[in-house]
């Protein structure tokens, strides 16, 4: 007989990626004839990350389960999920470990992976390289998908995605529209987060983003990936400080953006961060990534993004707001625009142009992923809010490193 373990969300080369938030699977033995039953124990073992388990969907996993299993090949559930702060640097550092609760002898071993997306200052050199690779791959000197994202965020689609509520829902969407296209060339790839309140030098390195050189001219070490870097015709990137390079950017703290909510914790203060930290990081620069219209042709874009969106994560889990349901997680559009309502659909992915859209949209329907089906083709404003999946429905694949999976107290355990 042997063990097998199904993980929710395999992909199809077998591989199981996992976050912080739980997800069910099942064990059971293969070959079985018998009805008797075995104690096993599941544990986490491997190089550095680590993994939690439960007969629940809680946040209470621990390090161990015992389980009983059925010696006629009946299987039995479990969940599954990243230990918090433990967080992979490669594939299979997070090992599933399946062992004899008698003897202590080792039945099966799964490898897994705890794909967090993690402050970009403190990537290892692996981590670092395999997503510029994956970058750079996507860009193909011009050639690439990376046009579509280009070609979504520029002038005329501007009312889609800035001046209003839904501007973090929407880039929530746009970030995580960019990690699918990326993981699709390298599984292991998430985008990394450019904490731009505190000091980055890594990031703003000739090994990493690129250093400003004169004229602002983005200066990269030999065989970069990103050195054939094209867009919109236009070779090369363009990026002048307006800060020193060991200082954060011109932006409020994180604790100062946090408060923008008010005693309340209400979004409509919370979304006033578009205008400080978020304008005024891209205005930390010269070049294109300090002008809507022509701010993706520099990649370091999608960093300072998932930084926004970090702040917006944190937010929500701080306060509790990850419930769309919440008046105080959302608020009206202001002035009332479609797109920006919790139930209207989110251009390009719905595919709607003419009129109070755009005329076109780039890149087609939403990327799924074999992790979630969420948050389906078309995404609405409310399929992004609840991305860990605390409230209900399907997580959204992705998590970071200093935003935990804490379910609400009144969830009941074992809940969806």
């Amino acid at each position: 007989m042997a063990i097998q373990i199904d993980v929710n969300g395999t992909d199809a080369q077998g591989r199981v990626f996992l976050t912080w938030a739980p997800v069910q699977a099942t064990i059971r033995w293969t070959g079985a004839s018998g009805a008797a039953m075995q104690d096993v124990i599941l544990s986490s073992t491997g190089a550095a990350a680590g993994l939690v388990f439960d007969t629940l969907r809680s946040d209470r996993g621990q390090g161990t389960l015992a389980l009983t299993l059925p010696t006629d090949g009946t299987p039995v559930s479990f969940w599954i999920a990243g230990e918090f702060q433990r967080p992979s640097v490669a594939y299979g550092d997070a090992m599933i470990e399946v062992a004899d609760a008698a003897t202590g002898a080792v039945l099966s071993t799964t490898p897994a992976m705890v794909r967090i997306r993690k402050n970009g200052q403190t990537l290892s050199p692996a981590e670092r390289d395999r997503y510029l690779l994956a970058l750079g791959s996507l860009n193909a000197k011009g050639q690439g998908a990376y046009r579509d994202f280009r070609d979504i965020h520029t002038a005329v689609a501007d009312r889609e995605m800035h001046g209003n509520v839904g501007f973090l829902p929407w880039h929530r969407a746009y970030v995580l529209d960019l990690e699918r296209a990326l993981q699709a060339i390298d599984p292991t790839v998430t985008v990394p987060y450019w904490r731009f309140d505190q000091a980055a030098p890594a990031i703003l390195d000739r090994d990493f983003m690129g250093e400003s050189g004169p004229a602002g001219r983005v200066l990269f070490r030999p065989g970069h990936p990103l050195d054939s870097w094209m867009t919109d015709g236009q070779s090369g990137i363009t990026r002048g400080l307006r800060f020193p390079i060991n200082n954060p950017a011109n932006v409020i703290s994180e604790s100062q953006t946090m408060a923008l909510g008010g005693p309340s914790s209400d979004y409509g203060g919370f979304d006033r961060m578009e205008g400080n930290p978020h304008g005024s990081a891209h205005v930390s620069f010269d070049g294109p990534i300090n002008f809507p219209p022509t701010a993706v042709r520099d990649p370091l874009f999608f960093m300072l993004h998932c930084n926004i969106d970090r702040l917006w994560a944190k937010w929500q889990w701080v306060n509790r707001r990850d419930d769309p349901a919440d008046p105080r997680a959302y608020a009206p559009p202001s002035p009332n625009r479609i797109g920006h309502h919790l139930g209207d659909t989110m251009w390009p992915w719905n595919g709607v142009t003419g009129g109070v859209r755009p005329p076109t949209a780039p890149g087609g329907p939403f990327p799924g992923t074999p992790m979630t089906a969420a948050p389906g083709p078309t995404p609405k404003v409310e399929s992004v809010f609840d991305h860990l999946a605390t409230v209900a429905g399907d997580p959204l694949g992705f998590a970071y490193d200093d935003v935990p999976f804490e379910l609400p107290v009144a969830v009941v355990a074992g809940g969806p």
